[in-house]
């Protein structure tokens, strides 16, 4: 059905990587932060929300330039990290951080309003016989938001999929390193004659996504299930 290079193949398989490594990174950071935004009343609460939902405004290439700036040699935690030779900008982990950033606000958003659907008079009861913190997250407040953990990761994933401003700027467009599905049609828009595999990606691409987002309808009913 698809005729595809092997460096089509590589830049699928990076895209698939990418997106699982972007998904678990932001994830328990994600459940995090939707923790505080929907329970806690910080003063500062308005402010945290506003930087979360930042990347979901700004155009990703401002997202990208910004994160090149702050992992690059002369940024702050680039200079940290280059004590324990780690390198973040043109390489595999520049395109995970890159779709993690962006793909953030809808992860957070997916579980805050799971979180929000939770019935406070549950939390409280168990606070009041004995139950602690950390036993009423994991025995109330996770299993009661758990579909919304997994729609928050399903958008995560799709997003990271589909991600390429803040890719391209922090992690490059480098065939078998950091090229992705967005970026290989990228460059074969740019090609005379590429139209018709930039199609073939774009197909795979639909096919990807529309596969992981029925993997996620079908786990959502098994937990509705259960």
């Amino acid at each position: 059905m698809f005729d595809l290079t092997p460096q089509d193949m590589q830049a699928i398989w990076l895209s698939i990587k990418v997106a699982f490594g972007a998904t678990l990174i932001a994830t328990p950071l994600g459940f995090a932060v939707a923790y505080v935004l929907a329970f806690s009343r910080l003063p500062g609460k308005a402010l945290l929300e506003g930087l979360v939902n930042l990347p979901l405004v700004l155009p990703p290439v401002v997202v990208g330039y910004l994160l090149l700036l702050l992992f690059g040699r002369a940024g702050y935690l680039g200079r940290v990290l280059a004590f324990v030779d780690i390198r973040i900008i043109f390489t595999l982990a520049g395109a995970v951080v890159a779709s993690a950033v962006v793909g953030f606000p809808l992860l957070v958003r997916a579980i805050r309003i799971g979180m929000e659907g939770i019935d406070t008079n549950s939390l409280q009861a168990a606070r009041t016989l004995g139950a602690s913190w950390w036993d009423t997250l994991l025995t109330i407040t996770l299993p009661l938001s758990g579909r919304a953990v997994l729609a928050g990761m399903t958008m995560m994933f799709a997003r990271s999929l589909g991600e390429f401003g803040a890719t391209i700027i922090l992690a490059g467009n480098i065939p078998g390193v950091t090229q992705t599905i967005p970026l290989a049609i990228y460059e074969y828009t740019n090609t005379p004659g590429g139209d018709t595999m930039a199609m073939n990606l774009c197909l795979v691409s639909i096919v990807l996504s529309f596969g992981v987002l029925l993997l996620s309808e079908a786990a959502t009913r098994t937990l509705r299930r259960n």
